[in-house]
């Protein structure tokens, strides 16, 4: 993303310089055919968040069937994108032990017993999730770099501000009953509420860190460079 240009025009193979003039008038044909493959919906501290960015987002819901099943506006999306971007750059000034293979492949290996759509595509198969996950418009490798990049957030922003608070386990009972609804409309067993009780605390956790994440993001981002760019609207 090292440039805000994001008009492709010409293909591969336009004329070069000292063509004929039949040759030029093709490549200025061509030039002419200009698509509009993206745009930029934000910049923070000249950071890019593009409108793919958003589109990947609501994608991935379908990867975290314990969150809130509501559908995100476009505007809770750029607002979650743009936190995102100012947790990453201040993971980038204090560098973490990364996410091993070991640790991710658990989550993943826990998540796809976990999703109830899954059991359409038969996702306990390697294949199955392969062709899952495409379905979602991802392929296993950009699912691994966007869920390990969840997992980075995940660990610093609970490093940072997890210190006191606890889960209690009727927190988590009660969450559990909430999620029971959602499984019976796809007409799927739910899982057994053990083997899902850590992902529920993870999620109760990061609701109450959230209050506690909202004040430090809010002066990021006074003391920094954040702005929404509206359509049609021009970068400086």
């Amino acid at each position: 993303m090292a440039a805000l240009a994001l008009v492709f025009a010409c293909e591969v193979g336009c004329a070069q310089e000292g063509t004929t003039k039949a040759s030029a008038g093709s490549s200025a044909s061509k030039a002419q055919q200009r698509v509009v493959m993206d745009r930029v919906v934000a910049v923070v501290n000249g950071d890019l968040i593009l409108q793919s960015d958003l589109d990947e987002e609501a994608r991935m819901a379908a990867f975290q069937p314990l969150d809130d099943r509501t559908p995100a506006t476009q505007e809770k999306l750029i607002e979650r994108l743009i936190d995102r971007a100012l947790i990453l750059q201040q993971i980038r000034q204090q560098p973490q032990v990364a996410i091993n293979v070991a640790q991710l492949d658990a989550e993943l290996t826990a998540l796809r017993k976990n999703i109830p759509q899954c059991v359409a595509y038969n996702c306990a198969t390697d294949a199955g999730w392969e062709k899952f996950v495409e379905a979602q418009g991802f392929t296993l490798v950009e699912l691994h770099d966007r869920w390990r990049q969840r997992m980075q957030v995940l660990r610093f922003v609970e490093e940072r501000f997890r210190m006191g608070i606890r889960i209690s386990q009727p927190e988590i009972d009660a969450y559990y009953a909430k999620l029971i609804p959602a499984y019976r409309a796809e007409k799927v067993t739910p899982p057994a509420e053990d083997t899902i009780a850590d992902r529920i605390q993870e999620i109760l956790l990061q609701q109450q860190v959230d209050k506690l994440l909202d004040d430090w993001l809010t002066s990021l981002r006074a003391e920094g460079s954040v702005k929404i760019v509206k359509l049609g609207e021009e970068l400086p």
